[in-house]
């Protein structure tokens, strides 16, 4: 399938976020004085991958030419990319083709109940655009005003994130999880690349959000994953959280994430 002129331009600035990341002594090429541009020079990053200045040059200006699985390896190992990187890599190039959008089907009944046999820990199911599709009463009061049940839209937590001013009191350590929340989404968005949810979203979070706006353009991408987070729980002040992420097996991109308190729920120190 041929891929779009977004698409192509998204696969240019991929490639040159990544390119521009990398210094010559960190992939062993000496220094030839001063640089106008940060990171690597493309006609250096060829030589790397072994292929043509000028073919890759094309690739990054986002021109209407057709990448091997090869070469797009050899670049991925000259970018140093991670496996999550390597995978969006080859979705934004046609190999493989973009996955269907499967959370478009509905949540089962069965499914949507899971969430509230888990209270009292907060946990709630999201799709791939990070649209709350179920949540327990634990949640909503650890995510003040997540869920506006009177809103015409669906809750969504990126969205809750970014552009509700509360969620910078909830979460503690608020850039870096905001970073990589916005990464994830990068990474979703990229699965889906004509799913107009994902750009409706992506337009709404760039209007609003100065600091969604500069990151997007870094290009960041992430796969979903668990963690630990401290979250600022209103009876409680400060708390350690370990989240856990599982994916529905008929519906991977619908996503059940559960919150417990580490350390017996004690409150962890403010930094």
């Amino acid at each position: 399938m041929p891929r779009q002129p977004d698409q192509r331009r998204q696969l240019g600035a991929f490639l040159r976020s990544r390119r521009e990341r990398l210094t010559p002594d960190e992939v062993g090429l000496p220094q030839t004085g001063r640089r106008r541009t940060p990171g690597l020079r493309r006609e250096e990053l060829a030589l790397l991958a072994g292929i043509s200045a000028t073919w890759y040059t094309y690739l990054e200006q986002g021109r209407e030419i057709r990448a091997s699985e090869q070469v797009l390896t050899a670049l991925a190992e000259a970018l140093r990319l991670d496996r999550h990187e390597r995978a969006h890599l080859l979705q934004l190039a046609g190999h493989p083709a973009a996955a269907d959008p499967e959370e478009h089907e509905p949540l089962k009944d069965a499914v949507a109940v899971v969430p509230s046999l888990l209270q009292p820990n907060p946990a709630y199911i999201i799709g791939g655009n990070y649209d709350v599709l179920s949540h327990n009463r634990a949640a909503d009061e650890l995510f003040p005003r997540l869920i506006d049940h009177a809103a015409e839209r669906s809750a969504n937590f990126v969205r809750w994130v970014f552009l509700e001013p509360v969620a910078r009191d909830v979460v503690v350590d608020w850039e870096p999880e905001a970073r990589g929340l916005l990464a994830r989404l990068r990474t979703q968005a990229g699965r889906h690349p004509d799913d107009p949810r994902y750009t409706r979203l992506i337009d709404e979070l760039n209007e609003g959000s100065p600091e969604a706006r500069a990151w997007w353009r870094q290009y960041e991408v992430q796969a979903r994953h668990s963690g630990r987070k401290r979250l600022r729980h209103p009876g409680r002040g400060p708390v350690e959280y370990a989240y856990t992420a599982f994916h529905l097996a008929e519906q991977p991109d619908q996503t059940l994430v559960v919150y417990v308190a580490t350390a017996a729920g004690q409150p962890s120190p403010e930094r």
